[in-house]
């Protein structure tokens, strides 16, 4: 068969399985497999027998909701292409908008430092570092199997030329993580746990990324509550904390960052699609050229 008609049986098999994005699925699952762009099915031919079996394969696999990435074995941030799979939170397209926060911040330092708590693939940290040369970022998790993933990566961009990105198992809410930063740290940022433990999610996300990286507790704040005393501590005076939150949590967390009582600037933002996405603040006391 060729790619095209591949390609259309397999989004109709996605489609009915309830899959939201089922052509664009099935076509990066067919480039995956014949090691190609999309934009090369296009123009391909017959797909060999062996091809189309494991396409076939893969598209039960999303068809039961494993996460398109999972199947991939990738996932694209900003600039970058991360490993992920099982045990690691696959990087969302709206976290980006909080890296590229993170990069107007330290735009115009030469050598600023940036931790990203409960980095994950190590999505944000890697691409910081990977647009701005100069950064030193260092990168924690406290998963033991994402962590494997953060090394990878971080070993992938640093060999491909990126400046290298620290990465170190730790707790972000751990009064003594990264204790001799201590109030010298520009920007801390991070996509912690916060999905409200009632929450009902997607068969993706509740089968396939990691618990740890997603429940919060009761509001889904549980985790930011210990974040916000590690941040307050590792900024310098005049330093900028950013986190993503839950589209709910617009008006809940940035009033929890208020009324944790080290923080001016305290502002909302929302993502492409308009939903609140991300909150950030700036630590008071002597306020630095920002």
């Amino acid at each position: 068969m060729t790619a095209q008609q591949l390609v259309r049986e397999a989004a109709a098999r996605l489609a009915a399985a309830g899959v939201e994005s089922p052509r664009v699925d099935a076509e990066l699952l067919l480039a995956a497999v014949l090691g190609v762009s999309r934009t090369a099915l296009l123009t391909a031919g017959e797909v060999s027998e062996d091809a189309a079996a494991r396409f076939g394969a893969l598209v039960e696999q999303r068809a039961d909701r494993v996460p398109l990435q999972h199947l991939t074995g990738t996932a694209p941030f900003r600039h970058l292409e991360l490993s992920v799979g099982p045990g690691v939170f696959v990087p969302r397209p709206e976290t980006e908008l909080l890296a590229g926060w993170v990069l107007e911040r330290i735009a115009g330092l030469a050598a600023p430092t940036v931790v990203d708590l409960g980095t994950g693939s190590g999505a944000i940290a890697l691409a910081v570092a990977n647009e701005h040369p100069g950064v030193r970022v260092l990168a924690v998790e406290r998963d033991p199997g994402a962590i494997e993933w953060t090394r990878h990566n971080a070993a992938t961009r640093a060999a491909a030329g990126d400046t290298p990105v620290e990465v170190l198992a730790g707790d972000m809410t751990d009064p003594d993580l990264l204790a001799e930063l201590d109030g010298t740290v520009d920007v801390v940022v991070s996509n912690p746990p916060y999905v409200p433990d009632d929450a009902r999610l997607p068969r993706e996300v509740v089968d396939h990324d990691p618990p740890l990286a997603l429940w919060g507790g009761p509001d889904g704040l549980d985790v930011v509550r210990g974040l916000l005393g590690t941040a307050a501590r590792l900024l310098r005076p005049g330093g900028w904390l950013g986190i993503e939150h839950a589209d709910l949590q617009g008006s809940s967390l940035p009033a929890l960052v208020r009324a944790h009582g080290r923080w001016t600037d305290v502002a909302d933002h929302a993502d492409l699609a308009g939903r609140p996405r991300h909150t950030t603040a700036q630590r008071s006391g002597h306020h630095a050229a920002t």
